[in-house]
């Protein structure tokens, strides 16, 4: 069983910030966060309004993440996956070690922290769990918990959910593009679209303002769709200022990924992105990452590269661009 250190049971030990989890100053959030008033407002679209398809499409190049309403999901399954993940992140640590993931070995889904060090050798506070959860030859029930009771039952319920919603984000963007409706789901594998479920888990922090629960990053999927609880935590870089991404009861966060920047030739834009923690309340977010198979070739859409608008981006399987964001190599 691979060892997992938990910044969860670290934190209920601790008085003040390890040094190993205080940023530098540059990115401490205490000291970059937009405090003035007149923060431009991040979308929040309503999908069932009749403009929602040209809102998303906007969005997308704009900001490259956008809150929906009326999204079609149920507050049901929602709800219900949201518990089943907070009763896991309450099982006894090594009940939750039984999961741990192994990446020496090959084992990239399951349960983990972030206690890998970055380029400057900081640590990130939290912990997660993941594991696929769509096409079916790709999950692996042996690492889905078995407690607490419900659990598979909640992730297939909202993966049904995530997976049409899916394909009405994708048709929006296409039809925007001057593209098929159907051209950017076909695009990124169709029926073989990979559906990566994660847990965070970011506990009560003694020094808030000094460090991050996750690191600036831009997803490497196509898109990620993401519950939060009602913690603040998430932020979005743009136009040089760091902002809070408000808390909207019911919303869902879509985020932009590197795969459609790429399909796109840089007409949508991947967000870059970052989330803080809090002192007294632990957030928490489920998103689910919508990824091509790991052999499926992603480049700019032949469509959108002209002679005045040549390609940006080099085609490249899936698993190859993981593997160099993942290990900061050039791409």
């Amino acid at each position: 069983m691979a060892e997992v250190q938990s910044v969860q049971a670290l934190a209920s030990s601790l008085a003040a910030l390890p040094p190993e989890f205080v940023r530098s100053e540059h990115e401490r959030p205490g000291a970059t966060t937009f405090r003035g008033g007149d923060a431009p407002e991040i979308p929040v679209i309503d999908m069932a309004a009749p403009e929602s398809a040209a809102r998303v499409a906007e969005a997308a190049a704009e900001w490259g993440l956008f809150q929906v309403v009326n999204h079609g999901v149920p507050a049901a399954a929602v709800a219900e996956l949201q518990r089943v993940g907070r009763e896991f992140f309450a099982l006894p640590q090594e009940e939750k070690a039984r999961y741990a993931m192994d990446a020496s070995s090959g084992k990239m889904e399951g349960y983990g922290s972030k206690l890998q060090k970055d380029l400057e050798g900081k640590k990130a506070w939290a912990d997660f769990f993941f594991h696929n959860v769509a096409p079916p030859a790709m999950v692996n029930h042996d690492i889905w918990p078995r407690y607490p009771a419900g659990y598979r039952e909640a992730n297939e319920e909202y993966c049904k959910h995530m997976q049409r919603l899916a394909r009405k984000l994708f048709e929006h963007l296409s039809t925007a593009l001057g593209l098929d409706g159907g051209a950017m789901w076909e695009a990124f594998g169709g029926d073989e679209l990979v559906f990566l479920h994660k847990i965070n888990f970011y506990p009560p922090c003694p020094e808030p303002e000094l460090t991050l629960g996750v690191a600036p990053h831009t997803d490497m999927s196509t898109f990620t769709v993401l519950v939060p609880n009602d913690v603040q935590g998430l932020q979005v870089f743009k136009d040089g200022h760091w902002y809070d991404v408000k808390y909207v009861p019911d919303a869902l966060i879509i985020h932009i990924g590197d795969q459609i920047e790429i399909l796109s030739n840089g007409r949508y834009k991947a967000v870059l992105h970052r989330t803080t923690v809090d002192k007294d309340r632990t957030r928490m977010s489920w998103p689910v990452f919508v990824e091509p198979p790991p052999e499926h070739v992603v480049g700019p859409h032949p469509q959108l590269v002209t002679d005045g608008s040549p390609a940006k981006y080099k085609a490249k399987k899936f698993k190859d661009y993981r593997h160099c964001k993942i290990n900061k190599l050039p791409m």
